[in-house]
């Protein structure tokens, strides 16, 4: 899952998008309202965790501009009132939810995850293809019935390719859909997260490379 963390509390900003990785997402983080606003266009998010009071761009142009492109990014909207007037006006803006601060890590956690979910045209809720199980709520894959130990990015490009349903993923699609910003476009570590998730998948292989286009789950395996 990609998500933008827009919040002018650095610290705040800083602590969430570390939570969030550890979770397994790839997380980038604007510090105002002018990043934020120009980040959320370039990339898609699956999920923006928006402050509402943000210097430049104001939050709630920002989550108003989301809603009018028509974009499958779901807003989790952040503010330090809890009245209901104002939740009732940013929901109205187009925000999918609202969490006031100061709010509890867990419950903002399974927030964006439930508006991730959202994100997506609907998967079902557990992944298969040929022997292979993965359960992405539990973060759990097996194969043959036995357990999988898989890195969060490796489980995050297993996911892709599963969904894909066959179709080719490129390098540039699982860099975006599983890393952040701060990843070098030129890097090679997807080919080397693709290498060590087949060895740790086993035998028969599972993904197929296909030359100059990206790769996809065998044929044989679906």
């Amino acid at each position: 899952m990609r998500v933008l963390v827009v919040e002018d509390e650095r610290n705040l900003a800083d602590a969430i998008a570390r939570g969030l990785r550890k979770r397994g997402m790839a997380v980038d983080v604007a510090y105002d309202g002018d990043t934020g606003h120009e980040a959320a266009f370039v990339t898609r998010y699956d999920v923006v965790v928006l402050d509402r009071d943000l210097p430049g761009v104001h939050g709630d142009q920002i989550c108003a501009d989301l809603a009018a492109s028509g974009t499958l990014t779901r807003v989790l909207m952040l503010t330090a009132s809890d009245s209901v007037a104002d939740r009732v006006e940013g929901l109205g803006l187009g925000a999918d939810d609202y969490l006031p601060k100061p709010f509890a890590f867990d419950e903002l956690v399974a927030r964006v995850q439930a508006l991730g979910r959202r994100a997506t045209p609907a998967a079902p809720p557990v992944l298969e293809v040929g022997d292979v199980v993965i359960d992405p709520a539990r973060r759990v894959v097996t194969r043959g019935g036995a357990p999988v130990d898989l890195t969060n990015k490796e489980f995050g490009v297993l996911c892709e390719l599963v969904k894909a349903r066959g179709a080719v993923v490129s390098s540039e699609e699982l860099l975006e859909r599983v890393w952040d910003a701060n990843t070098d476009p030129f890097t090679t570590i997807v080919r080397v997260t693709v290498m060590t998730l087949r060895k740790k998948l086993g035998d028969p292989p599972l993904i197929e490379t296909v030359v100059g286009a990206g790769y996809r789950t065998a044929e044989g395996a679906a």
